[in-house]
């Protein structure tokens, strides 16, 4: 029988459990992934418990009270606190989702875990390296791309054009979509993944834009967009309630149509 084993430093280890509170009534437990780059030691969940007479509603209120109150090493990023910036994307009781927006209560009354966003590298605890994640957001050029003159005033749309964008425009860059998804698991360096794609989409069908034959050229690949199986793990994963799946399926469509 084949004996299949991990990377000595990829296995997780029990960590510490921080003291509870002195003198709180109302406690959530939080168990949470740490790691760091500046030992040799492996990967470990250390046990926290949260004051939640002394602390907001949110899971992000939770590890700042952690970082603030017990354990100032834990790292994580943080910004808006509105569901805006998409800076505190991490997988939370499973789901890939934003730490400012969901609350303790809908984890439910068991352990809080939290893990950096899954099959991404990690700089440090719940921090991902999203530098390839960036780069291929890039490389769709999200920008407006025209070859007439630029008006005096404003490139104008019309109500109905500009009603198309909506669904598409809202997209925070989080990484939930594309962090859930195993195509872009697999295929990460190549395939463009879901945020991207329904980035993409959004220069694809904006009326202003004058450049659609060398956006779906840029496109054409075997791996930068038909990596998409439909599984749907992005659309059920984004905390802003987008769908990437049926952006590219909208993209296929286009490919589609200009060759007939």
């Amino acid at each position: 029988m084949v004996e299949l084993t991990l990377p000595k430093n990829s296995k997780m280890i029990e960590g510490k459990t921080w003291p509870k509170p002195v003198g709180a009534s109302r406690l959530r437990e939080y168990k949470i992934y740490r790691w760091s780059p500046d030992d040799d030691s492996n990967p470990r969940i250390d046990t926290y418990f949260v004051d939640l007479d002394d602390c907001g509603p949110m899971i992000l209120d939770g590890l700042i009270y952690i970082k603030n109150k017990i354990d100032p090493t834990l790292t994580f990023r943080r910004s808006c606190r509105e569901g805006i910036c998409g800076s505190c994307a991490m997988n939370i009781d499973g789901t890939n989702t934003l730490a400012c927006t969901k609350g303790m209560d809908e984890v439910g009354d068991g352990v809080i875990r939290i893990y950096p966003l899954p099959h991404m590298p990690v700089v440090k605890d719940l921090v991902p390296d999203l530098t390839n994640f960036y780069a291929q957001h890039r490389s769709i050029e999200p920008w407006l791309k025209t070859t007439t003159p630029a008006p005096q005033t404003e490139w104008r749309q019309s109500h109905a054009d500009r009603e198309k964008l909506d669904g598409l425009y809202e997209c925070i860059l989080c990484a939930c979509c594309s962090t859930s998804c195993p195509s872009y698991w697999w295929n990460g360096d190549r395939y463009l993944g879901p945020a991207a794609l329904l980035q993409a989409y959004r220069w694809l069908i904006d009326s202003r834009d004058e450049a659609t034959g060398e956006r779906l050229d840029n496109l054409e690949d075997p791996f930068r967009l038909y990596r998409c199986h439909t599984i749907m793990n992005c659309a059920k994963a984004c905390p802003k309630g987008l769908n990437p799946a049926k952006a590219i399926a909208e993209i296929k469509m286009m490919m589609v149509e200009r060759r007939v």
